[in-house]
C-alpha cells in the first residue's frame, strides 16, 4: 500500500488534505477563544466610594452585585478584637493580615439570643512580614475607605491560635469576638481621624486590593463548533487514506486479472492439458471408412 500511496497523485492528494485540516485546526482554535466570553467588565460605580450602612445590611446574605465595591464606615476599633491572618503575600512574600474589629456607627442592630448592641464588621487594616510589628488599631472615631469584600471560608479543621485565624471569615471572627458582624469584609485603603489621614507605620503595608477580574462564562456552542472542525480535520485525513486504499485494491485486482488470464493462455498450450468436452471431434483425414459399392457390368 506504501507504493501506491508514493503515487504523485495520492503524495499531492496528501499535501492537499494537510493543508485543509491545518485550515480546519485554525478554524477550531478561534472557535474555542470564542467560547470563553468574559462577563462584562464591572460597572466604574463600584470605584465610587458609596456609605457601607446603603451597601449591605448586616444579616443579609452577601450579594454578588456589592463585591469589591468601594465603601466607607464611621466607627470606632476595639484594641481587644484583633487577629493576625497569616499566610498572605505582600510582593510574593509570605506574612499577615492585621484583621481589626470595627464598631460601625448608625448600622442597624440584629435580634435574637446572641446578638450584640452594636454591629460590627472585620477590617484588614494592612500586612506585615513578622507577627511582631503588628501594632494596635488607632483609638477615637475613624473614618475607614476600603473595598468590600465577601467572607472567606474558614480553614477546616484549623487551630489559628490565640489571637490568630485561619482566615478572614465572619463565621470564625463571630465566634472569638462574640459581636454581631457584617458578612464580609473592608480591605482598608486609608484611615481618618479628625480631618487627618493615619499613617500605618513603618512596618504596616497598605493592602490596595484591586477588583477581582470578571469571571469567565463558557459558549457552548462555540465549543461544540472547535470539536466539530477538529473532526473535519481528521476527516480529511481519513478520506485521503480511504481513496489510497481503493486504489491499492484496484491495482491487486487488475495483477490478479492479469496473472488469470496468462494461466489460461498457457494451460491452453500444454500438451497434457485436458480437451474440452464441448468442442467439436477433430476431424482425421487418414481414418478409414467404407468404399461405396460398385456395380460390376455384365
Amino acid at each position: 500500500m506504501l507504493k501506491t500511496a508514493l503515487k504523485p497523485r495520492w503524495i499531492a492528494g496528501l499535501i492537499f488534505a494537510l493543508l485543509l485540516s491545518g485550515v480546519f485546526v485554525l478554524l477550531s482554535q478561534w472557535q474555542l477563544s470564542r467560547s470563553a466570553q468574559h462577563e462584562p467588565p464591572a460597572p466604574s460605580s463600584i470605584e465610587e466610594v458609596k456609605p457601607l450602612v446603603d451597601v449591605l445590611q448586616p444579616g443579609q446574605f452577601f450579594p454578588g452585585s456589592v463585591s469589591d465595591q468601594m465603601v466607607s464606615a464611621t466607627g470606632t476599633y476595639d484594641p481587644q478584637k484583633q487577629v493576625l491572618v497569616e499566610g498572605r503575600l505582600y510582593n510574593n512574600q509570605k506574612g499577615f493580615w492585621i484583621v481589626s474589629a470595627f464598631a460601625v456607627n448608625d448600622a442597624p442592630t440584629l435580634k435574637g439570643a446572641g446578638a450584640s448592641a452594636q454591629t460590627w464588621i472585620p477590617v484588614a487594616r494592612g500586612w506585615v512580614a513578622d507577627a511582631a510589628q503588628a501594632g494596635p488599631p488607632p483609638s477615637g472615631t475613624i473614618t475607614v475607605t476600603g473595598r468590600l469584600i465577601p467572607s472567606e471560608a474558614p480553614a477546616p479543621n484549623v487551630d489559628a491560635g490565640p489571637g490568630r485565624a485561619s482566615a478572614v471569615s465572619s463565621a470564625e471572627l463571630i465566634n472569638k469576638w462574640e459581636v454581631s458582624s457584617y458578612q464580609g469584609f473592608i480591605a482598608a485603603t486609608s484611615e481618618v481621624s479628625g480631618g487627618a489621614a493615619l499613617a500605618l507605620g513603618d512596618d504596616v503595608k497598605p493592602l490596595n486590593i484591586p477588583p477581582q477580574p470578571p469571571a469567565e462564562q463558557v459558549n457552548w456552542l462555540n465549543l461544540f463548533y472547535a470539536v466539530e472542525w477538529v473532526v473535519f480535520a481528521g476527516f480529511s485525513i481519513f478520506i485521503w487514506w480511504r481513496l489510497v486504499k481503493d486504489d491499492y485494491r484496484r491495482d491487486l485486482e487488475e495483477d490478479e486479472d492479469e496473472e488469470y488470464g496468462d494461466d489460461e493462455h498457457a494451460d491452453a498450450g500444454h500438451p497434457g492439458a485436458v480437451p474440452d468436452a464441448s468442442a467439436p471431434a477433430p476431424t482425421n483425414p487418414d481414418s478409414t471408412s467404407p468404399e461405396p459399392e460398385q456395380k460390376v457390368q455384365q
